[in-house]
């Protein structure tokens, strides 16, 4: 994949040799683009650090700190990303965050121990990315799109519990959890975003999210619902607490279910660097995707030092790059900047963290159905024709959702393999891998044709077939 040059937009200080990514902007234009970036994303890197900081049993206070250390880590990593530091960084224009990918496995592991060990198997499991790095392009191969497809979908509908119970209330001991009313500011939050998204187009639509989620705050606001007295309490500023939770600790299964995790949000950023290089278009060769992916693992390594969690790169923010042909990478770092300045601002996390339970549902419908429908869509690029790929997704969708279904399912196992199948992301991962290396990548005894499930598929689509020329006759 090699440079095409292109003509940078109107107001851009560039030349015929300046690669895209290294367009420069004047200051003011560079805070614009930087902040745009921010508000397309704001929404999602907000709530990982809510969801964990729920399942933990979390006061508002140290809910709002988890807020502002995510903040302050995604803009850090953001900017390491962009700019570089020395074998760190693809100094592209991509956008950090908490990740989405490792919520259920943290949600899982928080629940029986709190967040010492969540920190802890993060920290070995970012350190063992991080040493992967150089080699992981071999690696990739074991997560195609039939493994990362299916991981995503169970990712997204794994998390689907957790929005619907913020609709409900949150608190499932609150003698209002379920009724009418939480039900119903998640249902307006989620009106907003629905009609915001077809009623408006460009900037306004990518921040439905977040005009949701104000809008649905304000109206709990005035009706007596929202609770933002510790906002009075907050600093203003202050640096994100070292170890505020407490020493992490390292328990084997926590850390083997993190290190599956890593793994593949290691996947999904190489998928993103290859995608920013292809929008670009810029070259990226194993050197820079390394490069990249040691960044996303050092960030993700010494994140529990601050209270947060893995990062990754947004998706969405590589699909602004090509909605809006803003290419440079110090725009993302300007952006970067913003994000590590509201990190310091602990305010920011206490009026967060005040948003009430019921609005986040709404949002969370969206955002948690999105992340599914991001794996549907991976599924729908996958091959099913004369071969197994059609038994790995259903095998591994399956033991993915057993949490969900039957939460007690696992408890039998002892206690290091439970901790890995109790999350559904981890599971799924486990089986998708192994089926696909025995039925995809094994080739001894390997015959064509024999899949029933490929059959019945040829079979319905012979069907339907026939059933379009009848209709039209």
């Amino acid at each position: 994949m090699f440079n095409r040059r292109s003509t940078p937009p109107a107001g851009a200080a560039s030349t015929a040799t300046v690669r895209p990514e290294d367009t420069k902007y004047p200051p003011l234009q560079l805070i614009a683009y930087g902040l745009q970036h921010i508000l397309t994303m704001y929404g999602g890197v907000i709530a990982p650090p809510l969801i964990i900081g729920g399942a933990a049993g979390l006061s508002a206070t140290d809910m709002a700190l988890l807020v502002t250390a995510g903040l302050f880590v995604s803009g850090l990593a953001t900017m390491l990303q962009t700019l570089g530091l020395g074998p760190f960084g693809s100094r592209l224009p991509i956008v950090q965050g908490i990740s989405f990918v490792s919520v259920s496995t943290i949600v899982s592991i928080a629940n029986d121990g709190g967040l010492r060990p969540v920190f802890g198997a993060i920290i070995v499991a970012g350190v063992i990315g991080l040493i992967a790095s150089s080699f992981f392009a071999h690696l990739v191969r074991l997560f195609p799109a039939v493994v990362t497809g299916t991981i995503i979908t169970v990712i997204g509908l794994s998390l689907m519990p957790v929005a619907f119970r913020w609709a409900m209330g949150g608190n499932a001991k609150a003698t209002d959890y379920g009724s009418m009313a939480n039900i119903g500011y998640a249902g307006l939050t989620l009106l907003i975003i629905l009609v915001i998204s077809r009623l408006f187009q460009g900037a306004i639509s990518r921040l439905s999210i977040l005009i949701g989620l104000v809008i649905g705050t304000l109206v709990a606001v005035g009706t007596g619902k929202a609770d933002f007295s510790g906002v009075g309490d907050a600093k203003l500023v202050a640096l994100p607490s070292v170890l505020h939770f407490g020493t992490p600790t390292f328990e084997i299964g926590a850390i083997v279910a993190m290190t599956i995790v890593i793994l593949v949000i290691m996947t999904e950023a190489t998928a993103d660097i290859l995608a920013i290089g292809e929008i670009l278009p810029t070259k990226v060769d194993k050197k820079r995707l390394a490069d990249g992916l040691r960044a996303d693992m050092a960030s993700s390594a010494v994140a529990p030092l601050v209270g947060s969690f893995p990062c990754s790169a947004f998706a969405q923010n590589v699909g602004l790059v090509a909605l809006t042909g803003i290419k440079s990478r110090y725009v993302v770092a300007v952006g970067g900047a913003i994000l590590a300045l509201l990190g310091l601002l602990p305010v920011v996390g206490a009026v967060v963290a005040g948003i009430p339970y019921p609005v986040l549902g709404g949002a969370a419908i969206v955002l948690f159905g999105s992340v599914a429908a991001s794996g549907i869509r991976t599924l729908s690029r996958v091959d099913y024709e004369d071969n197994l790929n059609m038994v790995i997704v259903a095998v591994s969708v399956a033991i993915g959702v057993i949490p969900i279904a039957a939460p007690d399912f696992w408890h039998a196992f002892p206690k290091g393999i439970a901790v890995v199948l109790e999350s559904g992301i981890s599971a799924t991962a486990v089986v998708a891998i192994v089926l696909n290396v025995v039925f995809n990548e094994i080739r001894a005894g390997k015959r064509e044709g024999v899949s029933v499930f490929a059959a019945a598929q040829d079979q319905r689509e012979e069907l339907g077939d026939r059933l379009d020329d009848d209709i039209r006759k």
